[in-house]
């Protein structure tokens, strides 16, 4: 019984970890995508072609986003419910955190389509600039 409620408490730590670690990650108050979006029009001297054609892919993927994001809202409800539920790593528990890491992965996997459709619509020395304000925004090491 002692060992059944140790992998319970461990289970659900773990699980409520991994939900924060990945919401801190893939959704911070401020999306990395529109991060890197300010920061192109701050740092990137554009044309207004490439200005307009940024605002349109950036209103494109805001739409994208808060459907992955909704995903992952309900995604993590219903592992809340499972962990209720079942109170232990049960088959309901897992199946959850899968759903979880999937949407997960499709957030970011989104992001960065959405990352290399900005860069295609830059010159060469533009995106030399741009790879440079994606590395420091990745390794968190800012501007």
């Amino acid at each position: 019984m002692r060992r059944n409620l140790l992998t319970l408490v461990i289970a659900f730590v773990a699980a409520l970890a991994g939900v924060a670690i990945g919401c801190q990650l893939l959704m911070p108050a401020e999306p990395r995508a529109s991060d890197i979006h300010m920061l192109v029009h701050r740092d990137i001297a554009l044309d207004p072609d490439q200005r307009i054609a940024l605002d349109r892919l950036e209103a494109q993927f805001a739409a994208r986003r808060a459907g992955l994001e909704a995903r992952l809202r309900g995604d993590n409800a219903r592992l809340a419910a499972a962990i209720e539920a079942e109170h232990r790593d049960g088959p309901q528990v897992s199946q959850a955190i899968d759903a979880v890491h999937h949407s997960m992965g499709d957030l970011q996997k989104a992001t960065l389509a959405h990352v290399f459709a900005m860069r295609r619509l830059l010159r060469p020395d533009q995106a030399a600039i741009f790879d440079r304000l994606v590395a420091a925004k990745l390794t968190d090491t800012g501007r």
